[in-house]
């Protein structure tokens, strides 16, 4: 039997992802149709942080034009006064840069994933109701800055089973747990479970916030893992999904073999397949799918011929562009 590449299905882009991607493309797109228009020397778009996750996709962006920053304070006045569109990233931002953003007069074009943005308005209910709101995340992810930002007095982040002990909540409090939407089932159950054991008139949300994308790619990779020797997800390392799914893949190989992580086939080691007969592929939510051809073509020259799919569900999710957007194309 000869060596073969197993490939996950659903992988790659998801629908908030490629909604900000979309939208800052078509910042620039219409900025390139009326260059004459702008003043000499300034940029068709500043985005604050990375639009999404990924190194590749945000070198593709900024070679087209795209002046990423970190903070708004980068983005000089004369940009401002001339009207130069400023997009928040696909991960949200926290009231305090909204209002930077709005005192400075700022044209703003929001691209925070919706699901990101339900979580942000659960947040304001609930402190409203007069609710304490645990809040599941990594600490320093964009996501999880935002959030917390809504109302840092009442969110209180934690990342693991470990932290709730930390926690202190008198009996009469309202509670409730919210979660990142990069953090799947599995990765919060055990945390879910130390809450509701400390606290058990702690309430659920009213609908699930992990990302469907999230659950999906995992799902897929522990399919592929079960028919691999070891898995290659294509990632960048300050994505939190694509981080998770080498995890997920490395105990689903339960120590059979390996899984590892690269930005593209540049980083792959040819020792790693040295005993592996089938190798898993799959790819983060922010992960371009020219990446993944790109590593697929280079297992190809180490002998890994055959590809094969597993595909565990279809995803039919999509997310239309900002208002402004969309009234102005």
């Amino acid at each position: 039997m000869g060596k073969g590449i197993v490939l996950a299905d659903p992988r790659g882009f998801c629908a908030g992802v490629d909604r900000a991607i979309q939208t800052v493309e078509t910042i620039l797109k219409a900025a390139k149709n009326s260059a004459d228009e702008r003043p000499q020397g300034l940029p068709p778009v500043y985005v604050r942080r990375q639009i999404v996750h990924n190194r590749h996709v945000v070198g593709d962006l900024a070679a087209q034009g795209a002046v990423f920053v970190e903070e708004l304070d980068e983005i000089p006045d004369e940009a401002v006064a001339a009207g130069i569109p400023v997009v928040f990233s696909a991960h949200g931002v926290s009231p305090a840069v909204q209002h930077e953003a709005a005192r400075r007069g700022m044209h703003v074009v929001d691209a925070t994933c919706p699901l990101v943005s339900k979580v942000h308005r659960e947040v304001l209910r609930y402190v409203k109701d007069g609710y304490e709101i645990v809040y599941i995340g990594h600490r320093g992810h964009d996501e999880a800055v935002g959030v917390v930002g809504e109302s840092p007095k009442h969110v209180h982040l934690i990342e693991h089973a470990d932290d709730v002990s930390a926690l202190d909540f008198p009996p009469e409090s309202k509670l409730v747990y919210l979660s990142q939407t990069t953090l799947s089932i599995d990765e919060t159950r055990a945390v879910i479970e130390a809450l509701k054991n400390r606290f058990p008139w702690i309430i659920e949300p009213p609908s699930s916030d992990i990302c469907y994308a999230t659950q999906n790619r995992q799902t897929a990779v522990k399919s592929v893992a079960e028919k691999s020797d070891c898995v290659v997800v294509v990632g960048s390392a300050n994505s939190s999904n694509s981080v998770r799914l080498m995890e997920v893949a490395e105990q689903a190989l339960a120590g059979r073999g390996r899984a590892w992580r690269v930005d593209d086939a540049s980083e792959l080691d040819p020792a790693w397949f040295e005993h592996a007969s089938s190798v898993g592929v799959t790819s983060g939510a922010s992960v371009p799918e020219a990446l993944v051809s790109g590593v697929v073509t280079a297992l190809k020259t180490m002998g890994y011929e055959d590809v094969s799919y597993v595909t565990t569900t279809k995803e039919k999710m999509h997310f239309v562009l900002p208002a402004e957007l969309r009234r102005a194309r």
